[in-house]
C-alpha cells in the first residue's frame, strides 16, 4: 500500500503563487513515475504536471506549461507543484497520484495510488 497525502492548498488571488506538497508513505515512490492531477467543479479530472522518477524528465499540460514546476525529493518521499501566475481557471481539486501502469503520464487510468486532494480556490 502506498499513502499520499496532499497539502498546500488554499485561497488565493490571480496571479500569486502555491506549493503544493504530496507526501508518501508505505511502499517507495522513488521508482515510480509521480503526476498532479486536477478537478474543477462539474469537469473532469485533468492532467497538470508528472515527474520521472530520477526527476530529471517532467511533462506538463499545455494550460500551466511556463508557470508550474513539479519537483520531488526522493529523500523525504515528497513531490511538490510550484504554481505561479494562477488564474482562476487554475481553481479545483489537485490530487497528487503513483504511475502503477507504465506508459503515457497524461492518462489518469495509468495512476494506481491517489491521495485525498487538496482545494485550491483562485479569485479574479
Amino acid at each position: 500500500q502506498v499513502q499520499l497525502v496532499e497539502s498546500g492548498g488554499g485561497l488565493v488571488q490571480a496571479g500569486d503563487s502555491l506549493r503544493l506538497s504530496c507526501a508518501a508513505s508505505g511502499r517507495t515512490f522513488s521508482n515510480r513515475v509521480m503526476g498532479w492531477f486536477r478537478q474543477a467543479p462539474g469537469k473532469e479530472r485533468e492532467f497538470v504536471a508528472a515527474i520521472s522518477w530520477s526527476g530529471g524528465s517532467t511533462y506538463y499540460a499545455d494550460s500551466v506549461k511556463g508557470r508550474f514546476t513539479i519537483s520531488r525529493d526522493n529523500t523525504k518521499n515528497t513531490v511538490y507543484l510550484q504554481m505561479n501566475s494562477l488564474k482562476p481557471e487554475d481553481t479545483g481539486v489537485y490530487y497528487c497520484a503513483r504511475q502503477g501502469l507504465y506508459g503515457a503520464w497524461d492518462e489518469s487510468r495509468r495512476y494506481d495510488y491517489w491521495g485525498q486532494g487538496t482545494q485550491v480556490t483562485v479569485s479574479a
